[in-house]
């Protein structure tokens, strides 16, 4: 498929601002249960404005992917069973519970409304945080079922593609998170970037499966069948026209095999290795830009991550444009 880079800045954005909002609730939680020392309401309304801010960017990137933007408000109209449908919906939502989320706790809206038992106090950004936690997992579900919903492209037609979008949108966000705390609470870096490591390292896992089983693939159509010709060295040497077409250029990437190699090899380096060994060193050097450098690494890598994952799935439409003549 030919990657469209609006597309990529979409789901990247998102992907980390959501990441960014659930590092944020998770560090409340375990605060609540004294497992954390406890933060500033400034601290997480500053957080849940950059986490703002992605969410806006993404949906901002989408806008440059749609010919007629003015009618973007219809793709919302078959939630019943569109993926695409229930994700315009979400991420409004997610970015409204975010917002609702800073501005508690910037206006200090903290006091407990109830006690569950006699140890655990539940304020109002409590219970939006939950909220948005809901939310922002199952946007990831929903926007990551767009791609793994379509039967035909079985590089995409996976669990893995849900699952490589949760793990690597959780891991660009805690990575995030602890940049922020390595501004604001240089305590709390060891508690995100741990937690972006795990999410890292279970990104890997996901997306080397994922590696393993494209590269794996039996074909349900081959050229062969394709036109009912059963021999085994058949090849397409014509495909009807001497130049592009709108089928050559939108389902299909244009790059050598040696380009996607190289962009493999990029995406694994930046989106796992080099963040992990960044976030290490800012841990042992107790360095306030290291955990930033990781974030931009694994952000950088993640661009490359998603371009190869549209440019590696294979169309069945190519089987009749493979080259002009």
């Amino acid at each position: 498929m030919h990657p469209a880079f609006s597309v990529i800045f979409l789901t990247t954005l998102i992907g980390a601002g959501q990441g960014l909002f659930l590092a944020l609730y998770t560090g409340q939680v375990y605060a609540l249960a004294n497992l954390l020392p406890t933060q500033s309401n400034v601290y997480y309304a500053l957080g849940s404005a950059l986490a703002l801010a992605l969410l806006v960017a993404g949906l901002v990137a989408s806008f440059f992917h749609l010919g007629h933007p003015e009618r973007a408000w219809r793709s919302a109209s078959r939630w019943r069973s569109s993926w695409l449908s229930r994700e315009v919906i979400l991420l409004p939502l997610v970015m409204g519970l975010v917002l609702l989320y800073g501005v508690a706790h910037f206006l200090g809206f903290t006091k407990p409304l109830f006690w569950v038992g006699d140890a655990i106090p539940v304020d109002a950004t409590l219970i939006i945080g939950a909220l948005g936690a809901l939310a922002a997992f199952t946007l990831y579900v929903c926007t990551a079922m767009i791609y793994a919903g379509v039967r035909f492209l079985q590089e995409w037609h996976s669990p893995l593609t849900v699952a490589n979008y949760t793990f690597l949108g959780l891991a660009s966000g805690f990575m995030l998170a602890a940049a922020q705390a390595a501004y604001q609470d240089g305590h709390l870096v060891g508690f995100y970037g741990t937690w972006a490591v795990i999410a890292t390292l279970l990104g890997l896992l996901s997306r080397a499966a994922s590696l393993f089983r494209n590269a794996h693939i039996k074909r349900k159509v081959t050229l062969q069948s394709a036109i009912g010709v059963r021999h085994r060295t058949l090849q397409q040497k014509a495909q009807g026209a001497m130049g592009g077409s709108f089928n050559t250029r939108e389902f299909f990437h244009g790059k050598n095999p040696t380009t996607l190699t190289v962009v493999r090899g990029g995406f694994v380096l930046a989106t796992f290795l080099l963040p992990i060994v960044l976030i290490a060193l800012a841990y042992t050097l107790r360095s306030p830009t290291l955990p930033l450098a990781a974030f931009l690494v694994q952000y950088l890598g993640l661009l490359a991550e998603r371009w190869y994952f549209f440019a590696e799935a294979q169309h069945p439409q190519n089987l009749y444009y493979q080259s002009i003549s």
